[in-house]
């Protein structure tokens, strides 16, 4: 029987918060984290909201926590393995009452008002045969759902599915309520993270701080070319996504992208990842960056032509326009301003023009 359907009570002191919950972060979890660590990490997780509505309202038994038990610290504990939010709410507030607050938004909740009765006696919970009883239940409501996790933390997560579980793409799709495409990029995101933590030239600190911005980068032709990255690969492929030769492009990548703690990236903000991408499909611009101590953004995408759909747009634009006052302009001939204008036009159109002499012939033609 894997779940339990019958709500237990515990006191608070008998469970315990999940030290392994992927949203601690990947350098904060693991089994050997302490009770008091992880209540540290959970301190702006809006606690303080929920401990509010304990006072109010007490722990209703449809919010149950689901639990695990299982070894931990060396002996049995019931692990929370659903509901670490509210668990910590408690176990702020319990303090906050016995005169041990936090801070003090904690001392001025605990003053509000008494607990309900037995509130840290009689905490409900239900009781699961392991973790993977409640994977999809977690990945639906955590990953997708309402409570979204950050992307390293999604991203992780899925790792751990694929991994610890042996699942595929389309198994964690269905698990999350999520796209393939989608599950693959943060799979192989999260990887090329990891592949990045074994060079000892890349700032890992500042990568994770903007790994939406790696996940975001992953969906470019240029970063998919430049990093030699199959976004296509099955996990058993995808575990080293940048091939062994291209380990120094990845470190020029990590640098332009997310800087050091000598240099500024070039990319300054998400905005901009998908340019970045047209930067890294052009030669004469990677060129440029691979040879330039401090390269510019604006410089690089210029090389790379990124600026011409602009450059287009600035010209139609103006064509429009003209037209338009074509329309219309017969009847002010005799004003001085629109003469000035109509001067300033013709001057940069012959300008214009001189650029492109085969236009200019054709155009001269026309009108001659």
């Amino acid at each position: 029987m894997p779940i339990d359907p019958k709500i237990h009570y515990a006191s608070l002191d008998e469970l315990s918060l999940d030290p392994t919950n992927p949203r601690l972060g990947r350098n904060n979890a693991g089994r050997a984290v302490t009770q008091a660590r992880v209540l540290d990490l959970m301190m702006d997780w809006k606690l303080d909201e929920l401990a509010t509505s304990f006072l109010e309202s007490g722990f209703w038994p449809q919010e149950a926590l689901l639990v695990v038990e299982e070894k931990l610290y060396g002996k049995p504990a019931l692990v929370v393995v659903e509901g670490n939010r509210r668990l910590a709410a408690l176990r702020y507030l319990h303090d906050a009452l016995a005169g041990e607050s936090a801070s003090r938004k904690w001392e001025e909740i605990a003053r509000a008002q008494h607990p309900p009765r037995e509130l840290f006696e009689r905490i409900p919970y239900i009781k699961l045969g392991s973790r993977d009883d409640i994977e999809a239940f977690l990945g639906f409501r955590h990953v997708t759902g309402i409570m979204e996790w950050r992307p390293a933390e999604k991203a992780e997560y899925i790792a751990r599915l694929i991994e610890n579980s042996g699942m595929t793409y389309r198994e964690v799709m269905r698990k999350i309520g999520s796209k393939t495409p989608v599950v693959r990029r943060h799979y192989i995101s999260y990887r090329l993270l990891l592949q990045m933590e074994e060079q000892e030239d890349i700032s890992l600190e500042k990568v994770e701080e903007k790994f939406s911005v790696l996940y975001l980068s992953l969906r470019t032709a240029g970063t998919q070319k430049y990093l030699q990255i199959d976004i296509d690969a099955e996990p058993e492929k995808a575990k080293h996504p940048v091939p062994r030769e291209r380990l120094q492009q990845l470190a020029n990548f990590a640098l332009w992208l997310f800087g050091n703690d000598r240099t500024a990236p070039i990319v300054k903000e998400s905005r901009q990842v998908d340019a970045f991408g047209v930067i890294l499909e052009s030669k004469n611009a990677v060129d440029y960056l691979e040879r330039s101590e401090r390269p510019s953004f604006e410089t690089a995408f210029r090389l790379a032509g990124g600026d011409e759909p602009e450059l287009i747009k600035l010209i139609e634009r103006a064509a429009d326009d003209i037209e338009a006052a074509l329309s219309r302009v017969h009847l002010y001939v005799k004003s001085k301003k629109v003469q000035l204008a109509v001067a300033r036009v013709g001057q940069d159109a012959v300008q214009l023009l001189k650029i492109f002499p085969d236009i200019q012939n054709t155009v001269m033609k026309d009108v001659g």
